[in-house]
């Protein structure tokens, strides 16, 4: 069996996420995702770009805004 990693992505939700005093469980209902995505995106897993798109607006932040929390990404 191959044993399969997915790249790690660093990137800055949880930042953004303790700088507005917000849980994980709090952006998660506000994102409409589980908590246990937003612990695996903080992680620096890889996640879909409607996910990014939820966190980026869940947190307040514009779409103009992704490379500040995304920054691999570019």
């Amino acid at each position: 069996m191959a044993n399969e990693q997915k790249a790690i992505k660093v990137n800055n939700v949880m930042k953004f996420r303790e700088e507005l005093l917000m849980s994980k469980a709090e952006l998660a209902r506000k994102a409409g995702l589980s908590a246990l995505t937003i612990d695996r995106v903080e992680h620096g897993m890889p996640c879909r770009m409607d996910t990014k798109r939820k966190i980026l607006l869940a947190l307040g932040l514009k779409l103009s805004d992704k490379d500040r929390v995304f920054p691999e990404d570019s």
